[in-house]
Parts: structure tokens; C-alpha cells; sequence
């Protein structure tokens, strides 16, 4: 008597682990992901109170080398996956786990290290501790971290690639722009040319919007794959869209407003082609002492 047949239940395919990936590092329990994911957590928390009477460690030359390594893994996982979806020919609208041939398992292995690179980025909140930039360990930063490693074990595991593919994609394409940004804005002497911040976040708004977009394909065009986990990225989407338009609005937004309220009261002075109080200027220049970054 088969008890839980694997592939003639729909309902039952959900919930059985994908063997293709048996064995695979980090993937046959999940015991570790939740472990690492906990003590994130607590060095989140931790990370502030232990540095507080610290001076700031600079990092820059580490931090280099971590953004351009993280630049090339995010090029060569876009490249990968793009290549892959081309040869397995999959369907834009729809695409199951198991009809793709050779280019699955090719999909598959790039996205653990997709799934890989989610733990790699824990180490952008601890550079933000140990340089105690504790305004940007925000809300937002701490939920998209925690969160993603743990939803990529669980897709891993059970729908590691046809209709999963496409916000991996986009992601690895906005990271290879984003780490690359991060990087030179670890060199001070790049920093006065570094102007497409704002469009990066752009960028992560489109990509959600993009994949709200082709996951409902799957919903409307239904295939063999999982709908349980088309209905869950579509809301995991919408919250980083919430999230991230209120990051955006506080941002850049207000302060694009603040510094038009300057201006207009005649306290500003321009540097570089960026507008500063005399005030902040100072603290810069004190900051900088201090910190010898």
C-alpha cells in the first residue's frame, strides 16, 4: 500500500523533498539554515550593544574584495540561469520541475548557489555593525535577510527549478549592479561619482512587479507546478514592495524635500555637486578624523 504516493497526488507533490538535490550541502536538513538564520539574529541584536563604546573598524579593504566577489558570483548565477531557461527552452507563462531535461539539473545547481549566496550576504548587516552604520540595519535589511535564506532551503528542497528561475534572475542581475556600486563606494576617491543609488532601488521595485507579474502567469496558465508556492512568492512579493516603496519614500523623497527647505533658506553650500548644511560638513570632517576611513 502506498501511503504517500510522490508524483499521482498533486495535492501530496508539495510536501516530498526533491531527490534530485539528496545530499546536497546544507539542503538534507534544515536544521543548519534555521541555526544560522537564529544566530543572525542575535548578532543583529548583539552586534550594536557590543560596539557601542568601540571605535568603528574602517573594512574597506575587505569590503572591496567582498562586493567584487559577490558582483561576480551574482554575474556568473545571471548568466547561468539565463543560459539555462534558453537550452531547457522553458515557458515563460508556466514551467514545471521536471520537463526541462539536462537544463534542470544545470538551473538547479545555480540556484544553490543562489541559495548559497543568501548566507554569504549575512555579512552585509555585520559590516554595517562593525562600521557602526546602525541606521541602515533597518526593518527592511533585517527582514529581506533573515527571510530569504530560509524560503530558498525550502524551494531548494521541493520546486528547485522551472517556474523558480525568474526572480533569481532578476535578483543576480540587480545585485551584480548593486555590489558593484557598494565596492566602489568603498573607495572614497569614487564616492563623489557614484550617482545611480536611487536607481538601483528602482530596479528592486521593478524586479518584484516583474515577478508578481509572471508568477500570476502560472496561476492563470496553471502547469505542474506547485500553486501553493505561486500564491506564496506573490505575497512574499508584495511585502518586499511595501517595504521597500516606504524605504524608497523615506529616502530619497524627503530627502529631496528636506534639501529644497534648505536651499530655499539660504543654509546650504554645494560640494562636489551635492548639497550639504556647514553643520553637516563638520561632522563629516569629524567623522572622518575619527574613523580615518
Amino acid at each position: 500500500i502506498e501511503l504517500f504516493p510522490v508524483q499521482k497526488s498533486k495535492c501530496l507533490y508539495v510536501f516530498v523533498s526533491d531527490p534530485r538535490v539528496k545530499g546536497w550541502l546544507l539542503l538534507e536538513n534544515y536544521t543548519p539554515t534555521f541555526i544560522f538564520s537564529v544566530l543572525y539574529l542575535l548578532i543583529v541584536w548583539l552586534g550594536p550593544k557590543y560596539m557601542r563604546n568601540k571605535q568603528p573598524f574602517s573594512c574597506r579593504g575587505i569590503l572591496v574584495v567582498y562586493n567584487l566577489g559577490l558582483t561576480l558570483l551574482s554575474l556568473y548565477m545571471f548568466y547561468e540561469l539565463v543560459t539555462g531557461v534558453w537550452e531547457g527552452g522553458y515557458n515563460f507563462f508556466c514551467q514545471d520541475t521536471h520537463s526541462g531535461g539536462e537544463a534542470d539539473m544545470k538551473i538547479i545547481r545555480v540556484l544553490w548557489w543562489y541559495y548559497f549566496s543568501k548566507l554569504i550576504e549575512f555579512m552585509d548587516t555585520f559590516f554595517f555593525i562593525l562600521r557602526k552604520n546602525n541606521h541602515q540595519i533597518t526593518v527592511l535589511h533585517v527582514y529581506h535577510h533573515a527571510t530569504m535564506l530560509n524560503i530558498w532551503w525550502f524551494v531548494m528542497n521541493w520546486v528547485p527549478c522551472g517556474h523558480s528561475y525568474f526572480g533569481a534572475t532578476l535578483n543576480s542581475f540587480i545585485h551584480v549592479l548593486m555590489y558593484s556600486y557598494y565596492g566602489l563606494s568603498a573607495v572614497p576617491a569614487m564616492r563623489p561619482y557614484l550617482w545611480w543609488k536611487k536607481y538601483i532601488t528602482q530596479g528592486q521595485l521593478t524586479q518584484f512587479v516583474l515577478t508578481i507579474f509572471q508568477t500570476s502567469c502560472g496561476v492563470v496558465w496553471p502547469c505542474a507546478f506547485p500553486q501553493g508556492w505561486l500564491y506564496f512568492q506573490i505575497s512574499y512579493m508584495i511585502s518586499l514592495i511595501i517595504l521597500f516603496t516606504n524605504f524608497y519614500i523615506q529616502t530619497y523623497n524627503k530627502k529631496a524635500s528636506s534639501r529644497r527647505k534648505e536651499y530655499q533658506n539660504g543654509s546650504t553650500a554645494t560640494v562636489n555637486g551635492y548639497t550639504n548644511s556647514f553643520s553637516s560638513l563638520e561632522n563629516n570632517v569629524k567623522q572622518r578624523k575619527q574613523r580615518k576611513d
